[in-house]
């Protein structure tokens, strides 16, 4: 794929965001859903990276939906909506990370809840190659985690979501500089051959399979309907 399709498609994208936002905010609000279908996958990665933690990834995950919502009329459309919504997520984790180290302090059972990524089988592969590629995913996942956080949060976004690198540096108030610097070495801390080894599963790590991307959409929209009861206005 050139880059002038790269580019194309990523307007593409842009449009079909911006119309689903505009028809929300005229009232129809189940279309909200098509948004977090979207980007579930996406936050859901970049809150794992932060808290290691797949339960408090997915209520992050909720609350970022729910806040993007109560504020969606605000989104002005000066930087795409993918690009605004993963920073609204981003915060919403740092946030939770910054309570829970305050109030829990290190116990030595972090990410003792993040085993249940469930994989989908590749087509075509034996169960003895499936075996190997969860278990190849799973070295790779402890690899990308066990990473100092400002270059995770960088592999994580340019590498695993394929984000463009000014993309990426609006989403963690980075220069595009710093975001190349920090990619490299967050590249050159994982050992080499295992960069060889995973290059053809990195971008099924990670994965947030349809069942609780359900129970996402069901969810935010069960607050939603909460919070428009309470103050239809403020949802507005």
């Amino acid at each position: 794929m050139t880059g002038a399709t790269v580019q194309e498609q990523a307007r593409q994208e842009d449009r079909r965001d911006e119309e689903v936002v505009t028809r929300v905010l005229s009232g129809e609000t189940p279309l909200y859903g098509l948004l977090i279908r979207r980007y579930n996958q996406r936050l859901y990665r970049v809150a794992r990276a932060i808290l290691h933690d797949d339960a408090e990834a997915e209520d992050v995950m909720q609350d970022a939906y729910v806040r993007a919502y109560q504020h969606l009329a605000q989104f002005g459309g000066r930087a795409r909506f993918s690009t605004w919504l993963t920073r609204i997520a981003i915060h919403e984790a740092w946030a939770r990370a910054g309570r829970r180290s305050r109030f829990q302090g290190l116990n030595g059972s972090e990410g003792s809840r993040g085993n249940g990524m469930t994989q989908v089988a590749a087509a075509g592969r034996s169960p003895e190659q499936q075996i190997y590629d969860r278990e190849l995913r799973g070295v790779l996942e402890k690899a990308i985690l066990n990473l100092p956080e400002e270059y995770r949060m960088v592999l994580m976004l340019r590498d695993i979501e394929e984000m463009s690198t000014d993309e990426t540096a609006e989403c963690l108030n980075l220069t595009p500089d710093n975001v190349k610097v920090r990619l490299h070495r967050a590249r050159a801390t994982l050992r080499e051959e295992l960069c060889a080894l995973v290059g053809a599963t990195t971008a099924q790590s990670f994965q947030f399979q349809a069942p609780r991307c359900d129970r996402v959409v069901e969810n935010v929209f069960r607050v939603l309907r909460a919070a428009e009861a309470s103050s239809p206005a403020s949802i507005r």
